[in-house]
């Protein structure tokens, strides 16, 4: 299959989803501050009028679970009962409880938090190395929300979803074919208005910064009105966006969400450090595209196993590349929270707008010594 369509979708900081995720992964923040090797697995539900935060903490740190929600809350722009929730006059829960010392004991020598399997893509379609459906559905929700917070489209409330379908031809991203943007807003506003704003003012400018030529169709608000969003149009939970948080179906994954845990879970250690791989291969030279598959039983340190699938585009033989990720890189849960800097507060800036082809993140840096040692093996 060279000639197809490729659709990606993302979603504001304002869908309830990831109001949920942001606000698992601040308490997280909220403990490794204070506590960098706290064990922490906190998932929220968020519906109208209500927020229950719940899951497993082992830490010497005190956090004030419902301040941080409330404080997240408000920084996304849920001040006003009208807009889907305020953060004000909600009634909050607070379940969280000590971790189970069954699983807190696999962790303690460095193991696996949990048997899993992860996995980790990168392509070289875009500056960012990621898929480039993802990256525009992404960037589109990006500027929703700036426009939005700076008062250039006032009318814009926080709930929002994007999906960008990409013509490919010989596996190379030519057009974008379709994009359809839905975004909760004030009454006050006309559909045409609305319309008129998103195409020109959020669409075009990201679409026009990778291919300029597109002419996609533009779906707008395509059911029409969408004032009544938020967590009162729709609950939210902590973990149910991970196509949205990852590749955008470009790749596939082992189910595991990220959110609101901390790097004893290989859930989410361990997909970065797979996306970390696969990004030294493509950068390297040796690869157009690349998928890593990594897996773990719980309590060993040792992956269970290690997939490098080339898609046909390697310039290196795959069991020569995979012995060497072996010696370049520290897939054992330490290692890789070593290599990457996990038990840093890192994590609320993935929480929203995807966890990959952000450039500040750690496992988004290159390291040009890997590089220069990947390169070596090209045929």
């Amino acid at each position: 299959m060279s000639n197809y369509l490729f659709t990606s979708e993302s979603v504001s900081e304002g869908h309830p989803d990831k109001v949920a995720d942001q606000i698992s992964d601040a308490i997280l923040d909220a403990y490794l501050k204070q506590d960098a090797n706290a064990k922490v697995a906190c998932e929220c539900l968020i519906t109208t009028g209500q927020l229950i935060i719940a899951g497993e903490i082992t830490s010497t740190a005190s956090v004030d679970a419902v301040t941080i929600a409330k404080e997240v809350i408000r920084d996304i722009g849920y001040t006003n009962s009208e807009y889907g929730f305020d953060y004000n006059t909600a009634t909050y829960t607070n379940l969280l409880h000590q971790q189970s010392p069954e699983i807190n004991n696999s962790v303690m020598d460095g193991g696996a938090g949990d048997q899993g399997l992860m996995f980790g893509y990168a392509t070289n379609e875009t500056k960012e190395l990621m898929p480039l459906p993802i990256i525009l559905a992404h960037k589109i929700m990006k500027r929703q929300s700036e426009l939005r917070k700076d008062g250039t489209l006032e009318w814009l409330l926080p709930d929002a979803k994007s999906q960008v379908t990409v013509r490919y031809e010989n596996e190379v991203p030519v057009a974008i074919d379709t994009v359809v943007v839905s975004t909760q807003h004030k009454a006050s506003v006309t559909q045409a208005t609305i319309r008129q704003e998103v195409i020109h003012q959020i669409i075009l400018p990201v679409i026009n910064e990778y291919l300029q030529d597109s002419q996609p169709e533009l779906l707008i608000n395509p059911s029409g009105s969408f004032t009544i969003g938020g967590p009162h149009g729709d609950t939210g939970l902590t973990g149910r966006k991970i196509i949205v948080d990852t590749y955008g179906g470009s790749c596939a994954h082992g189910g595991g969400a990220f959110s609101g845990k901390d790097a004893s879970k290989v859930d989410r250690s361990a997909a970065y450090a797979a996306r970390y791989v696969a990004k030294h291969i493509v950068a390297s030279g040796i690869a157009d595209r690349c998928t890593i598959q990594i897996s773990y039983a719980i309590g060993k340190e040792e992956p269970t196993s290690l997939l490098v699938n080339l898609h046909g585009t390697g310039k290196v033989e795959e069991s020569k590349l995979t012995a060497a990720i072996s010696q370049l890189f520290d897939l054992r849960p330490n290692g890789i929270a070593k290599m990457l800097g996990l038990k840093n507060p890192i994590y609320l800036p993935t929480a929203a707008y995807g966890h990959f082809g952000k450039e500040s993140l750690p496992w988004e840096i290159l390291n040009e010594d890997i590089i220069k040692e990947l390169s070596k093996l090209s045929f």
